[in-house]
């Protein structure tokens, strides 16, 4: 236990400092788009707004997970993390959608842009990105949260790259579409990594079964027990980030319940969730019963 308070606290403090850096890069980034008037810079400037703001849902939700559990939240807050990286994936898809029809519009009556203003300010978000995501880097796989947060730093590293080369072709060609080429480039690298996250969080908060676990063959892999007649009721769903969960109602041969073998079976059944799959799943619940038993459940599954 004190192991995990330890690693919420690290990503907490990863969060804190990245959340800082958004909040200076965005004040610049403000003061650039105003003096240029780029649409990359702009967009950027929204990219890092919603950084920011997702990031300070990230602390607050690194924050609150670290809640106890209670007789009323069983599970504490462990799933804050969760709500927080969906909100983060929604936020990055509306600003993809933006970046992409407006880039598209100035594409067609593109304004005037100062490259050299640009390419300044540019660097200054990259510089300041970079500096971010080696901050996140080591804890960006340990939760949904950081993983969200990590993307969002990602996605304004690359938007401030192609701020920098759209300045240096402006800078260079005259050709001040360029601009709009970079957000759209810009719109185009967020969007696909924005629909996965989302998708991903999503499928926890539905509580589908994790990804990378086959519940069928943890069906058949149960069943091959020894005195294990049937498993029904199979349920694996995931709290929050490395915490999966499985409750199975195992149906067992009668003689188990006289003849002492139910310890030695409940130990098999845990170890095999806990060992034998990709996922590991520690938490396990099983219910022996038996095989009369099924016809006085009141709401069978399968």
């Amino acid at each position: 236990m004190t192991h995990e308070h330890g690693a919420r606290e690290t990503g907490r403090s990863r969060l804190t400092i990245a959340l800082g850096i958004a909040l200076v890069l965005l004040v610049v980034e403000i003061v650039g788009s105003v003096l240029t008037g780029s649409l990359a810079l702009l967009v950027d400037t929204g990219h890092v707004l919603a950084d920011a703001g997702g990031l300070a849902i990230a602390v607050t939700a690194a924050s609150i997970a670290r809640r106890p559990a209670t007789a009323r939240r069983t599970w504490g807050y462990a799933r804050a993390e969760v709500l927080a990286a969906t909100a983060q994936a929604a936020v990055l898809l509306g600003v993809g959608l933006f970046v992409l029809v407006e880039g598209v519009r100035r594409l067609i009556d593109p304004p005037p842009v100062p490259g050299p203003g640009l390419l300044l300010f540019g660097l200054i978000a990259l510089v300041g990105n970079i500096v971010a995501i080696v901050v996140l880097a080591g804890g960006r796989s340990s939760t949904f949260n950081l993983r969200a947060a990590f993307l969002e730093v990602v996605n304004d590293a690359l938007g401030a790259l192609g701020v920098v080369l759209a300045a240096l072709v402006i800078a260079s060609t005259g050709w001040e579409r360029a601009d709009a080429v970079a957000a759209i480039l810009i719109g185009v690298l967020i969007l696909p990594r924005a629909a996965v996250l989302l998708k991903e969080t999503v499928d926890v908060l539905l509580e589908s079964t994790p990804a990378g676990l086959d519940l069928d063959e943890v069906r058949r892999h149960l069943v091959g027990q020894e005195h294990v007649l049937d498993v029904h009721d199979l349920h694996v769903t995931t709290v929050a980030s490395g915490l999966p969960v499985l409750t199975a109602h195992v149906t067992v041969e009668d003689e188990c319940f006289t003849s002492g073998h139910t310890r030695d079976l409940l130990d098999r059944l845990q170890d095999c969730v806990a060992e034998h799959f990709p996922v590991s799943v520690e938490h396990s619940t099983f219910q022996l019963e038996p095989a009369a038993h099924r016809a006085h459940e009141h709401t069978p599954h399968a």
